[in-house]
């Protein structure tokens, strides 16, 4: 049943269409950036990162060079995939003893000791050093300039920025930095950051060392000593992304790739998985029968992601088992087509074998990069180290303080990550190239987004535009409790009355919101005329924007 898009008429934006480049990101002096980088001879991936630079001036609470990144990269003239995990690791000094003794019971939400080593600048440098043809210097230009010379500050970004302000307030540095005058700046005010502006050009000529063993570090090992953080000189030293094959999944014909754990990408996996086995385009899109189906599929993905999904350094983590369709076969089983399951725990995956910001970027060669870096939380931890303008990720809050769990706290160990950039191929070279940033929804938001174009006959836009829910559910890989009972479900405008009702009699805890569905961007390459069609959704700032 194909998805009617005027349905859904909260906004309604056309497929960017481009012959030779494009960029998609959710804010547009970001895109711009990168397409600069491409007129001026650059490749996809120098693209990327000067896109991922300029968000990190004007979407400080998403995404900055205190924080990680993930990436998922397409080499034309080789003709393979390739993923980078350019995330950071918890201090040496970090233990669970230590937190215990100080009477944690979970990581703390709030002030330094959530705090794991920023992995975005080695990830920089490891693209350019394998793939890029520019310097670092070179695509930190653009970034450079907003940051100097100030730019306009979107609307939906201004939102995001003023709701972060109690993060903020603590900490007089972060006040000083970003909230001018004592709040946040307002939609179309001149935000400039000198201080970042300084931190970048510093890594132009100083590259990857300066900020892991020269004068950022510096600045952020003496913040963390500061405010009572454990990070030490040797934390930054020993820090060193990993390259990481991707997994995938055939969803009917297509072969869906995300990055293996520590990350939670293969939860799409899955999920697409115990999917395939139903008949969706027959139940309807935005149907009570076929939304049931995809929520009770994530409580299943989500359940093993509660309780698998880990560094896998320090845990034997079962992709293969998770990903094979036995298991899916098995799992499907679990699902009654008349009621919403309650108490979902992990399913036996042996039994058979004994606030982010994501941007994508595709050249003229068509190399293809999909790339996602965030701080986690608007402003991660809120805290700005002195004169570097921006502020340290507080991605350490997800570990689990339980000595049992696969995700348990331990020095120089990657904690459970969300960020998931995803890539689909088709007859062995990419189809499209997408993510969708928002925490615990980006899984959610990857089926959903595929389920659209794959079995309901979407365009790239119309699917970002179309609908979502979002299950909040029952448990979390740091060993938080979360929502009781079966978890509940929020459900955008757009989801009629009908399937509203029918969802709660079915036995869902149901309820209208209109934020939290996550931001998605993406380019599709047309396999046969090799055009590039682009969208960006309206929940973000953001546009697509080709050449």
């Amino acid at each position: 049943m194909r998805y009617d898009p005027y349905a859904y008429r909260r906004s309604r934006r056309s497929v960017v269409m481009a012959p030779r480049g494009m960029v998609a990101t959710s804010q547009p002096l970001a895109a711009q950036a990168g397409i600069e980088i491409l007129r001026s001879g650059g490749n996809a991936f120098d693209a990327a990162i000067a896109v991922n630079a300029a968000l990190g001036v004007v979407e400080p609470m998403s995404c900055g060079i205190g924080g990680d990144l993930f990436v998922i990269a397409w080499e034309a003239e080789r003709g393979g995939l390739t993923g980078l995990n350019a995330s950071g690791r918890a201090p040496y000094a970090a233990t669970i003893d230590y937190y215990n003794s100080r009477g944690h019971e979970y990581i703390p939400d709030t002030g330094p000791l959530n705090w794991s080593v920023p992995g975005c600048v080695d990830g920089w440098s490891q693209l350019l050093d394998r793939f890029g043809t520019m310097s670092l210097g070179q695509v930190l230009e653009p970034a450079i300039s907003y940051a100097e010379n100030g730019f306009p500050v979107s609307d939906i970004i201004a939102r995001d920025w003023a709701g972060s302000t109690p993060l903020l307030k603590p900490w007089p540095e972060s006040v000083r930095v970003y909230l001018p005058g004592g709040h946040a700046p307002e939609p179309g005010a001149v935000f400039r950051n000198p201080d970042l502006a300084r931190s970048y050009r510093i890594l132009a000529e100083g590259g990857r060392d300066a900020f892991y063993e020269g004068e950022i570090a510096e600045a952020v090992v003496a913040c963390s000593r500061d405010v009572g953080g454990l990070f030490s000189a040797e934390d930054f030293r020993n820090h060193a992304s990993t390259w990481d094959d991707p997994v995938c999944v055939d969803y009917r014909g297509h072969k869906v790739w995300e990055l293996p754990p520590s990350g939670q990408g293969i939860a799409a996996l899955q999920m697409l998985n115990i999917l395939e086995g139903y008949d969706l385009a027959e139940t309807g899109c935005l149907s009570a029968e076929t939304l049931h189906l995809q929520i009770e599929a994530k409580k299943l993905a989500y359940a093993d992601r509660a309780v698998f999904y880990a560094d896998p350094a320090f845990a034997d983590v079962p992709v293969e088992a998770l990903l094979s369709k036995d298991y899916a076969d098995r799992q499907r089983e679990r699902i009654d087509p008349r009621r919403a399951a309650v108490d979902v725990p992990a399913g036996d995956p042996i039994l058979q074998h004994g606030d982010t910001a994501y941007m994508t970027v595709v050249d003229s060669d068509r190399n293809a990069v999909s790339f996602i870096q965030s701080i986690f939380r608007g402003f991660g931890s809120g805290i700005v180290p002195e004169r570097t303008g921006f502020p340290i990720q507080n991605r350490g809050q997800l570990f689990s303080l339980d000595p049992a769990h696969r995700n348990a706290l331990a020095p120089h160990k990657r904690p459970f990550h969300t960020i998931i950039p995803a890539m689909v191929t088709r007859d062995g070279k990419p189809w499209l190239t997408f993510g969708l940033m928002g925490g615990a929804m980006q899984p959610q938001g990857h089926t959903q987004v595929l389920c659209n174009m794959i079995d309901f006959g979407m365009d790239v836009q119309e699917a970002g535009d179309a609908p979502r829910f979002q299950h909040f559910g029952s448990a979390e890989p740091t060993g938080t409790p979360m929502e009781a009972g079966g978890g509940r479900v929020n459900v955008e405008e757009g989801i009629d009355d009908g399937a509203f009702q029918r969802l709660e009699e079915l036995g869902h805890r149901i309820s209208r919101s209109s934020h939290g569905y996550g931001g998605y961007q993406a380019i599709r390459i047309d396999p046969e005329s090799g055009m590039l069609h682009g969208a960006s959704e309206p929940r973000k700032d953001g546009c697509a924007i080709g050449y």
